[in-house]
């Protein structure tokens, strides 16, 4: 599974690996779907429960404890989940010890009491500002008590929990700026589910890099839900995004940074400017467009225009002209006519994204969208519209790659290719995927690679030793 593929239909429950052969500590598994604020979390919970005498296993047949941190971005991804459910009710019935179930995240948060009383799928409910009440709400469905905080707070942040890290290739890590999201898409539940924004203390996050470095991480992506209005005022400072950047890159120069998501009304040319004065900042930047239409745009209440992000284009491409854009696309929302699909298939052409996550609408409960539109596009007409996308991005990331032939990229390694133990696999600034013969380097290392061969989702070269 690549953790990078952010709220991608392809995402997987992923139980994180770190196995005790000690029988007398208790035994959690923990599995995260969806965003990367997701994973991020499911760190959180390790580091308070690991206080509480749990280390992670990865059969949920060992484990006293099964906790699912659940996404409820889109109705499938909740189906999932159910799923899931199901299967380890059945585990812990056929248990010889007892077990609990708890779900975790924004299904827990949208759903709250359902799981508890009508399904009856669960013993603990929590949503994502009362990881540290875990403890607690444990105790309770321990004495067969009712368990569920689900409050939303202004302000948890979470700063002053070191994360257990879970990442399994030990060289990239995740780390939360900021909570929560202000902005209200007509599509989107995060803002019931995670709450209002609230950032960090810039020290804090630093000293965070600062110690996965020490620790072996030789690469951090910054998260938040909307990463561009990060604000930290501390007396009469104000430290921005793009402050924040600039502290973190110049005090740790040896460090990737990487960072997601962006949101377009909010990017500034004050971050791109930053990044591009710094080498260790990677060259990437997530940027989801939604849609090409104006029409469907207002719609969403995305806050900008189609002629708004282009000219967020034109000025990432002026900064740094070898940055990689990917983007998000929905296909499908309410209303959407045929000449609106066309002028997003029209954007990508002259955009030219180097990736994007493209999925059909899904229309979610509480959303302006489901209050105010129809949901009247057909599940035909969606998945024809999503397929052609699907197909032009294909052929514009093989494009895009190709670019790469004949360059030597930076590459930082992340561990073992998935069909060859004998070559590396490791990404460049612009998060490429690139595989190579291995000589005598290390997982972790930055090593120049002459790229010779791609594909429409990988290069492939040597090493330039």
């Amino acid at each position: 599974m690549n953790s990078r593929e952010l709220l991608s239909e392809q995402l997987q429950g992923q139980p994180f690996l770190k196995n005790t052969t000690n029988p007398s500590v208790k035994k959690l598994f923990l599995e995260s779907y969806g965003c990367q604020m997701n994973f991020s979390d499911s760190e959180i919970v390790a580091s308070i429960l690991q206080n509480e005498g749990y280390s992670t296993t990865a059969e949920a047949s060992h484990a006293d404890l099964i906790l699912v941190n659940t996404c409820a971005i889109r109705d499938n991804a909740e189906q999932r989940v159910r799923q899931r459910l199901q299967d380890y009710k059945k585990i812990k019935s056929q248990s010889s010890k007892p077990v609990l179930i708890g779900v975790l995240g924004c299904m827990a948060e949208r759903l709250k009491k359902k799981f508890l009383e009508e399904e009856q799928l669960v013993d603990v409910v929590v949503g994502p500002d009362a990881y540290r009440d875990l403890p607690q709400l444990l105790q309770q469905a321990e004495s067969g008590q009712q368990a569920i905080n689900v409050m939303l707070s202004r302000e948890e942040t979470y700063a002053d929990i070191a994360p257990v890290r879970l990442d399994p290739n030990g060289v990239s890590a995740f780390i939360s700026i900021m909570r929560g999201c202000d902005n209200m898409c007509s599509f989107c539940v995060v803002p019931f589910t995670r709450g209002r924004e609230r950032s960090r203390d810039p020290e804090s996050i630093i000293n965070e890099c600062r110690s996965a470095y020490e620790n072996g991480y030789r690469e951090v992506t910054l998260l938040g839900q909307n990463v561009d209005s990060y604000k930290c005022i501390n007396g009469a400072d104000t430290i921005n995004f793009s402050d924040l950047l600039d502290r973190l890159a110049t005090q740790l120069p040896q460090l990737w940074i990487r960072f997601s998501t962006s949101h377009p009304k909010d990017m500034t040319d004050a971050v791109l400017k930053v990044m591009a004065q710094h080498h260790n900042i990677c060259k990437y930047i997530h940027l989801p467009v939604q849609s090409g239409s104006n029409s469907v745009l207002q719609k969403m209440n995305r806050g900008y225009t189609r002629e708004w992000y282009l000219n967020r284009i034109q000025s990432i491409k002026t900064w740094m002209p070898d940055c990689a854009v990917s983007t998000d696309i929905i296909t499908g929302f309410c209303e959407e006519s045929d000449s609106d699909h066309q002028q997003t298939l029209d954007l990508m052409k002259e955009v030219g994204f180097d990736y994007a996550y493209m999925f059909m609408y899904s229309e979610r409960p509480k959303t302006l969208a489901e209050r105010k539109f129809k949901d009247d596009v057909s599940p035909l007409v969606k998945n024809q519209r999503l397929q052609e996308i699907i197909s032009l991005q294909r052929n514009t990331s093989k494009l895009q790659l190709e670019k790469y032939r004949n360059t030597v990229q930076e590459v930082l390694i992340e561990g073992d290719s998935k069909k060859s133990a004998s070559h590396w696999m490791g990404r460049n600034s612009q998060n490429a995927v690139v595989i190579f013969p291995k000589h005598s380097e290390s997982k972790g290392d930055r090593v120049r690679v002459k790229i010779d061969a791609s594909t429409f989702t990988s290069l492939f070269g040597n090493r330039v030793l």
